[in-house]
């Protein structure tokens, strides 16, 4: 029988000590500074940025700035993302820079205009141009780099145990992997005995991704992999407490910070929102906070009218969008589920 416990013990990634073993993933649009400081808050034990294009970082583009920057927790982990040996190297030390504890190399995004820049998941087609990247980024910085691949580009490949294997001996001290092939998108069940193959393959730490969402979906993640740790994605939508869940119910403790009335609930809701609009300033902070809102009110308030949730949603002014919140959120009956959700 799994022990439990382990979950909610350290792990080390080189030289950086983790404090338990359920991470938030990285998730474009998502876990950016607002985000990743409610899930740690919470009791995530590691927490990822978006992911950052190497080449616009290195060029400077507007907005990459923002993806980077040290949101003063106490590990600050860092995705790079692109296709090229000069520009992962400049991205990394430029991350490393700003106080990136770990960088890690995305080659599992299944996106379309990410791989079809060769970039992403698509590497997986060419291991010996993913390890340039790699070894362009391990020789860049000091601070551990880590991986994060999908078992293969479509089941005639299934070639993340290589590709984990070459990454240890390139320096790589830990590698996650997404049950799922590119092909599959997040379609289907993502095959969590399929990650144990990559972890029979290296003896650095191995993460666990792909359908979890609750303290026994992690369990049997774990069980079925042999993983060191499991990290948690979509699964966050509407609720950032939830790798915080696992890792303190694991602990056998009371997650901190979860709302559990529907008014402290709204609150919390307005308060991301505002922290959206201060990071993004009010013009952007608006769209970009529409979707979080919406994942709020599908998890929360589901009953809510066709009417109010598209005011809510499609309102530019915050003063009605947060009056819209409270109003909503401070009678939804779903609300008050709100630790059964993780």
């Amino acid at each position: 029988m799994l022990d439990l416990t382990k979950l909610a013990s350290p792990l080390d990634v080189g030289s950086v000590r983790i404090r338990n073993r359920a991470f938030l993933a990285p998730m474009s649009g998502v876990s950016d500074e607002p985000f990743r400081q409610r899930a740690y808050a919470h009791g995530a034990g590691l927490v990822v940025s978006e992911m950052v294009a190497s080449g616009e970082l290195a060029k400077g583009r507007a907005g990459c700035g923002l993806r980077i920057r040290h949101s003063g927790l106490p590990v600050h982990m860092v995705q790079l993302a692109g296709r090229e040996a000069a520009h992962m190297a400049e991205g990394a030390r430029i991350a490393a820079g700003e106080g990136a504890d770990i960088i890690d190399i995305n080659m599992g995004c299944p996106a379309k205009k990410v791989t079809g820049g060769y970039a992403g998941s698509a590497l997986m087609r060419d291991l010996d141009h993913a390890l340039s990247l790699i070894e362009a980024v391990v020789g860049a910085v000091e601070v551990p780099v880590t991986v994060k691949m999908r078992l293969g580009w479509d089941e005639s490949a299934l070639n993340a145990p290589m590709l984990a294997r070459r990454a240890e001996q390139a320096g790589v001290k830990m590698v996650t992997v997404h049950g799922r092939t590119r092909c599959q998108f997040y379609q289907g069940k993502a095959d969590w005995r399929a990650i144990a193959r990559v972890k029979q393959a290296v003896s650095i730490p191995v993460v666990a991704n792909g359908d979890v969402g609750s303290l026994a979906e992690a369990a049997m993640i774990l069980d079925q992999s042999g993983a060191d740790a499991v990290m948690i994605g979509r699964a966050h939508y509407g609720a950032p407490w939830t790798a915080g869940s696992i890792a303190t119910a694991a602990a056998k403790k009371a997650t901190p910070g979860v709302p559990e009335s529907p008014e402290v609930l709204a609150d919390y809701v307005v308060a991301h929102y505002e922290d959206m609009l201060t990071l993004y300033g009010t013009e952007s902070g608006v769209r970009q906070a529409r979707k979080h809102l919406g994942w709020y009110l599908d998890r929360h308030a589901a009953g809510v009218a066709d009417e109010q949730r598209k005011a809510i949603l499609t309102s530019f002014e915050p003063v009605r969008v947060i009056a819209a919140l409270r109003e909503v959120l401070s009678h939804a009956p779903e609300a008050m589920n709100l630790r059964g959700e993780a």
